[in-house]
C-alpha cells in the first residue's frame, strides 16, 4: 500500500455509474466534531482529479457545499456523499457530523458503508463517542483504520497519537493497531516547530516527500534506518500474528526474510476481515498543491485493503408480510432490494433520496415498491405505495451528475419519491420486500413549539411531517393531555437544526415554549359534595340537586361512577346526566386545571322538580357537587414516574447516581455490563428530566446513553406542588 504500486491521479477523477461491485469502496468517515473528516474529503478529491487546485467542481462550489445551515454553523449536521475514482476503483466517501446531536446521520452512514476511517486530531486526542462509534463497529465486524490529522498543530506528536489509539482501540491487543508510515519532518522552523513534510512507508523502506505538492519517491538515509527498522519489525509481527498461514510467525522467528508482497498481502486481508486496523496519517494539499499529505496512501489502503461490497453480509431481509427471503449477496441481476439512507429536500427538485442497493439494479424512470419501516410511533406514517423513480445521479458539491444506473453495492441520489422516508425499503413493485432497519437513538429532548402566526399554523402540519421524514431520530409527539405539539430531539444543536429548516426550508415560524409533563390530580382522603343548580326566573326554569361522596382509588383506576340514590330521589333517566356533568369536571381538574383520576364518586342523593328539572341541569348539578367535595378536600398532584436506565462508564457511576438522586430520583440498583460500563436503573419524576439527555452528555462528557419509559403516576411533594400551582 504505497508499497505494492504508485497510482496516480491520472487514473482518477469523477466517478460514474460502477459496472460491477468488485469495482466499488464505500467508506464513512468517523471522529469527533473538529477532527478534519470533511476537509480529508476533499483533500482525497483533490487528489483524485476530482476537484481543481482550488478546491473547487465545476460549479465554482466545494464538495462541501450540501447545506446553507452547515455554513452558518460551520459544521457538519448531516450526512454527505462525495463519489471519486481512484486505480479503477469508485469509492463512495460518505462524510458524517461528528457532533453527538447528529448520531443519527453517523448511524445512516454506517448502514451504507462497507467499512470505516476513524479520523482523530493529534492535537485533540481520542474522545470517549468516538470509542463507542469503534465499539459498535467492531460488534459486527466492520473492517476500520485510523488517520491522524492536524500534524501541523504545535503540539501534535504522532507517535504518542499512535500510542493512544492502540490504547484506545486495541482492546485485547494493541498490536492490531499500528502505522503503516511514520511522519517524515522537515527542519525546524523560528519556533523550533518541525513539520511534516512526508511519510516513510515502513513495508517498503522508502521516502515519500510531499514538500513539493507532489508526491515523490526516494531512499532514507543511513542514519533514518534505525528507527524504521525498529518500527517496522513490529509492524511485520502484528501483520504476521493475523496471517492465515500459520507457519509464516515461525518462519519468521527462525530468522527468515518474508517477502514484502506476502506481508502486504496478509496486511490487505486482515484489514478486510476487520482483525488488523492500521495508522496513517493525513493532511490537506497546501496552496497550489496537487496531492495532500497520505492522501495517495489513503487511497491506496481503501482500494486494496477494504472489502468490496461483494464481502458484506447485507442486512435481513423480508417479505411484507414478514417471511424470511433469502437473496444472493449483492447480485446486480438479483431482485432489487435497496434501502434509503438519507432523506432530503432541494427546493428546486423536490425531494432527493439518498439510496445503497444491496441487490439488483435501480434504474431511472423505473416504477418500484416503497415499504414503511414501522416508526409510526414517532409520528410517521407507514405506508406500501408504488412509486416512479425519478433521475438518479451522483452528488458532488451542489451538482447532481446523472447516473445511468445503480448496481448492487453503488449508491446513488434518486429524485422525485414523493412518499420515500429515511429507512425505507425499494423494491420490484411486483416482488415487494423489507430491509431490517437500523438501530436508531431515541430522541429524548423535548421541544414544545407553537405556530408563531396563523399563516405559519396552516403550513406547520406540513413543514413537520417533510421534516420527521427526513430524520427518523425525531419522534413528533401531539399531546392530547397538554395539547401541546412536541417534537422530540437528540439535543440543543439537533433542536436549533429542525427550527432552521422550518424556517428556511419549509417558511414556517415557530415559537419555543415551555414543555409541560402530563399531571393529574386526585383526591387525598373522602370527601362529600352537594351541587344545587336552580334558576326560576328569566324564561324556562332548571332545577337540580344532587349529593355525591368522592373517595380515593388505587392508582390506574380512573374515574369510578356508583349509583346509590334509594326512592326515586333523582329520576332514573337523570342519573346519566349526572355522571356525565361529574366526569366532564373531572377531565377540565378541580384545582390546578389537571385531569381528576383515581377516585370514586357515588352519587347519594338529590332532588328534582317535575317541570324544570332537566339533562342540562343534572350534568350542571353533577359538577358543582365535585367542584364543592374538592374545596373541602385535600387534593394530591400527581406527576408522571419515568423508569431510566442510564448505560456509563464506570468512572461516572457516582456521578451518575448523584445526579438523579438530586432530582429526587429513586436508584433501583446497578448493574455490571461489558466494556467497563455500567447500567444505572432508577425512577424519576418526568418533571425534572426534561433537560436530561443534554446534561447527562455534559456530566458523562458524551460517554453515556440512558433510555425512559412511564411508569405511572403518583403524589408530588406538597412544595413541589405548590411552585407548580404557583408557576401554571
Amino acid at each position: 500500500m504505497g508499497d505494492k504500486a504508485n497510482a496516480h491521479p491520472g487514473a482518477a477523477g469523477r466517478a460514474t455509474a460502477a459496472d460491477h461491485p468488485a469495482s466499488v469502496r464505500n467508506v464513512v468517515l468517523v471522529g469527533h466534531c473538529g477532527s478534519g473528516k470533511t476537509t480529508l474529503v476533499e483533500a482525497l478529491a483533490l487528489t483524485t482529479g476530482a476537484v481543481n487546485r482550488a478546491g473547487r467542481v465545476e460549479d465554482g462550489g466545494t464538495v462541501s457545499d450540501y447545506d446553507e445551515i452547515e455554513h452558518r454553523q460551520q459544521r457538519s449536521v448531516q450526512l454527505s456523499l462525495v463519489p471519486v475514482e481512484w486505480d479503477g476503483i469508485k469509492i463512495n466517501l460518505l462524510d458524517t457530523p461528528g457532533y453527538a446531536d447528529f448520531v443519527g446521520e453517523l448511524r445512516a452512514g454506517l448502514r451504507a458503508a462497507d467499512a470505516a476511517l476513524f479520523v482523530v486530531s493529534a492535537a485533540d486526542g481520542v474522545d470517549g463517542s468516538t470509542r463507542m462509534v469503534w465499539d459498535e463497529c467492531a460488534a459486527v465486524g466492520m473492517p476500520r483504520a485510523i488517520v491522524v490529522t492536524h500534524l501541523e498543530a504545535a503540539r501534535a506528536d504522532f507517535e504518542e497519537m499512535t500510542r493512544i489509539c492502540a490504547q484506545a482501540f486495541g482492546g485485547d491487543d494493541p498490536d492490531a493497531v499500528l502505522p503503516l508510515y511514520l511522519p517524515l519532518r522537515g527542519p525546524a522552523g523560528p519556533d523550533g516547530h518541525a513539520p511534516v513534510t512526508g511519510l516513510t512507508g515502513l513495508l517498503s523502506r522508502k521516502l515519500f516527500d510531499y514538500s513539493t505538492g507532489e508526491r515523490k519517491e526516494s531512499e532514507p538515509g543511513e542514519d533514518q534506518l534505525p528507527d524504521i527498522e525498529q518500527a517496522r519489525n513490529r509492524l511485520i509481527e502484528g501483520i504476521i500474528a493475523e496471517s492465515e498461514d500459520e507457519t509464516l510467525m515461525d518462519r519468521y522467528l527462525g530468522g527468515e526474510q518474508i517477502d514484502v508482497g506476502t506481508l502486504v498481502d496478509d496486511l490487505e486481508r486482515a484489514v478486510a476481515r476487520g482483525t488488523f486496523f492500521p495508522v496513517l496519517a493525513a493532511a490537506p494539499a497546501g496552496e497550489g498543491a496537487r496531492q495532500g499529505l497520505g492522501t495517495v496512501e489513503l487511497l491506496e489502503l481503501v482500494t486494496r485493503g477494504f472489502p468490496t461490497p461483494l464481502e458484506r453480509e447485507a442486512p435481513r431481509v423480508t417479505t411484507v408480510a414478514g417471511e424470511p427471503r433469502e437473496l444472493k449477496p449483492c447480485d446486480p441481476g438479483g431482485p432489487l432490494v435497496a434501502e434509503v439512507v438519507k432523506t432530503s429536500s432541494d427546493p428546486y427538485v423536490g425531494r432527493v433520496s439518498l439510496v445503497r442497493v444491496f441487490s439488483g439494479t435501480l434504474h431511472p424512470d423505473a416504477t418500484v415498491h416503497v415499504s414503511g419501516h414501522g416508526l409510526a410511533d414517532r409520528g410517521h406514517e407507514d405506508h406500501d405505495v408504488d412509486e416512479r423513480v425519478g433521475a438518479l445521479s451522483a452528488p458532488f458539491g451542489k451538482q447532481q451528475r446523472t447516473l445511468t444506473h445503480c448496481i448492487a453495492g453503488d449508491l446513488a441520489c434518486v429524485a422525485k419519491l414523493g412518499r420515500a422516508e429515511t429507512g425505507d425499503t425499494l423494491s420490484a413493485k411486483d416482488d415487494p420486500l423489507l430491509m431490517e432497519p437500523w438501530q436508531m437513538p431515541d430522541p429524548l429532548l423535548p421541544l414544545a413549539i407553537e405556530a408563531h402566526s396563523k399563516a405559519d399554523e396552516d403550513k406547520l402540519s406540513q413543514g413537520l411531517a417533510r421534516l420527521v421524514a427526513e430524520d427518523p431520530t425525531m419522534r413528533l409527539e401531539h399531546n392530547q393531555h397538554t395539547r401541546q405539539v412536541v417534537l422530540w430531539c437528540l439535543g440543543e444543536a439537533h433542536a436549533d437544526v429542525a427550527l432552521e429548516r422550518l424556517r428556511s426550508r419549509y417558511g414556517v415560524q415557530v415559537d419555543v415554549v415551555p414543555h409541560k409533563v402530563s399531571l393529574r390530580e386526585t383526591f387525598a382522603a373522602r370527601s362529600a359534595g352537594r351541587g344545587r343548580h336552580v334558576k326560576q326566573s328569566g324564561g324556562h326554569g332548571q332545577y337540580a340537586v344532587c349529593e355525591i361522596e368522592v373517595e380515593p382509588l388505587p392508582g390506574g383506576s380512573g374515574i369510578e361512577f356508583v349509583d346509590k340514590v334509594v326512592g326515586g330521589a333523582v329520576p332514573r333517566q337523570f342519573i346519566p346526566s349526572v355522571e356525565k356533568g361529574v366526569r366532564a369536571q373531572a377531565a377540565k381538574g378541580v384545582v390546578a386545571g389537571h385531569p381528576l383520576v383515581d377516585v370514586r364518586i357515588t352519587l347519594l342523593d338529590g332532588k328534582a322538580h317535575s317541570v324544570d328539572s332537566s339533562d342540562a341541569a343534572f350534568q350542571t348539578a353533577g359538577a358543582l357537587a365535585l367542584r364543592e367535595a374538592a374545596a373541602d378536600a385535600r387534593i394530591h398532584l400527581l406527576e408522571p414516574v419515568a423508569e431510566v436506565s442510564v448505560l456509563v462508564g464506570d468512572d461516572y457511576v457516582g456521578a451518575v447516581m448523584s445526579d438523579l438522586s438530586g432530582r429526587r430520583g429513586r436508584v433501583l440498583g446497578t448493574e455490571q455490563t461489558s466494556g467497563s460500563r455500567t447500567v444505572v436503573r432508577a425512577e424519576v419524576p418526568e418533571i425534572e428530566i426534561g433537560r436530561y439527555a443534554v446534561d447527562l452528555r455534559s456530566l458523562s462528557h458524551g460517554t453515556a446513553r440512558f433510555h425512559r419509559a412511564y411508569a405511572r403516576h403518583e403524589p408530588m411533594p406538597q412544595q413541589v406542588a405548590e411552585r407548580v400551582r404557583q408557576q401554571a
